[in-house]
């Protein structure tokens, strides 16, 4: 029976429990955070048969991805690459509106978000290409080029609609150029222009933008003799300027007491203060949380603050060590391998999910403005939760198919 279960629950062990704990602690918070959704639909358990069925097949999705050898990932670049430009630029065309921005796309009877698929794409594309030119001093300056050249036109499609992920995706690959050696000179350049842009970026958005105090556009209809005023190219291409000039001017708002704080126009960060300040050392307890009922994305973008509010300091700690035990792990299982192409990838895939988990908390606690970014394998979701444990099955399966180096393998044996 033991036998049948490892057979099945192959790979490291230690990310396998990662894996399980950070799924526990998702089933058990977003039915705690889902209590809005079950108040509209009058559905108490609803939600959450829902979100677990989610964690299951996205388990099974894990499990099928790790019985795949890491050889076979090469040859899926390319088809990968054609489905995430088709499906972004389809996305932009003819996507559903979520928040005011085009993200999903329906198709035959269900819903998914291109940018999840094409996230491990550019990080597959990106080791693929930082593995084919390496030499023996580092990467070659021609794989600067190429990654940028799959890159930004892609971050750009992604970045449209949803900046922060398109940023976050962005800094995946810069890290992973750095893990890959590519030159210090050129990466030095590429982050100066990108600082240039950023700044040239937020005065555009302020310009262009008008205060929407940070919150999803809405469409208005008002009864009026004059005809809308018609947008200018500028203003349709950034029609989301208004959201991230909102959130701009909100982030860099200088503190105010607790009288002063407009809890209507502030409502997400004001009420995620309040979960983390009552929170205390151990927490309230699993579901029994108060500003899950004032919290608009409680079970998604701020379901860390719920966390904190639920199981405390110590309960927020045991989040934070889970994805640097992640990272960590996978570190190991690239210094282990004998091929360029397998570390950069396990690398890659870990770095996308620790840096949005490290952002979403952020976001949670304060330290950066208001995104849409969930907390990976832990807030509720469809696509994004699925890709997510297609993701950690890559790791996995790296770690047991890819060839271990002579001298790891001596010390394993060893040990």
């Amino acid at each position: 029976m033991n036998k049948k279960i490892g057979n099945i629950f192959k790979g490291d062990k230690v990310i396998w429990m990662v894996f399980f704990f950070l799924c526990m602690i998702s089933i058990v918070e977003v039915f705690s955070a889902s209590s809005n959704l079950t108040y509209k639909s009058h559905n108490y358990i609803g939600p959450i048969i829902y979100h677990t069925g989610t964690i299951i097949f996205g388990v099974l999705v894990a499990v099928i991805t790790l019985n795949i050898p890491c050889r076979f990932f090469k040859l899926m670049t390319p088809f990968l690459l054609f489905i995430s430009a088709l499906t972004l630029l389809w996305v932009l065309i003819g996507g559903q509106t979520i928040n005011g921005a085009n993200r999903v796309i329906s198709l035959l009877g269900f819903t998914f978000q291109p940018s999840e698929i094409a996230k491990g794409t550019i990080v597959l594309a990106t080791a693929q290409i930082l593995s084919a030119m390496q030499r023996e001093n580092g990467a070659d300056k021609k794989a600067f080029k190429w990654i940028l050249w799959i890159t930004i036109p892609t971050c750009i499609l992604i970045g449209l609609e949803n900046l922060s992920t398109a940023a976050l995706l962005f800094a995946v690959v810069i890290l992973m150029m750095f893990i890959g050696l590519v030159p210090m000179r050129q990466l030095g350049k590429l982050i100066g222009i990108l600082g240039l842009f950023v700044v040239l970026a937020v005065g555009m958005v302020l310009l262009v933008g008008h205060d929407n105090n940070g919150e999803p556009e809405v469409a208005k209809t008002e009864q009026t003799d004059q005809q809308p005023k018609k947008k200018s190219k500028l203003e349709k291409l950034l029609h989301r300027a208004d959201t991230w000039k909102g959130r701009i001017l909100k982030f860099g708002k200088d503190d105010v007491t607790p009288q002063e704080y407009d809890l209507d126009k502030d409502a997400q960060v004001a009420h995620a203060n309040i979960a983390i300040v009552s929170s205390n050392i151990i927490g309230k307890g699993p579901g029994q949380s108060v500003e899950r009922d004032f919290l608009s994305q409680a079970f998604s973008d701020f379901i860390y603050a719920i966390v904190i509010e639920e199981l405390g300091i110590l309960g927020a700690a045991f989040v934070v060590f889970l994805y640097i035990i992640l990272l960590y792990r996978a570190a190991r299982i690239a210094s282990r391998c004998e091929n360029n192409f397998p570390a950069f990838l396990v690398m890659g895939l870990a770095l996308l999910l620790v840096v949005q988990a490290a952002f979403n908390m952020m976001v949670a606690v304060g330290l950066a403005p208001v995104t849409g970014q969930p907390l990976p394998l832990i807030s509720k979701g469809g696509t994004s939760t699925i890709i997510n444990c297609a993701y950690v099955g890559a790791i996995l399966s790296i770690s047991r198919s890819a060839k271990v180096k002579k001298e790891a393998a001596v010390t394993k044996n060893i040990e």
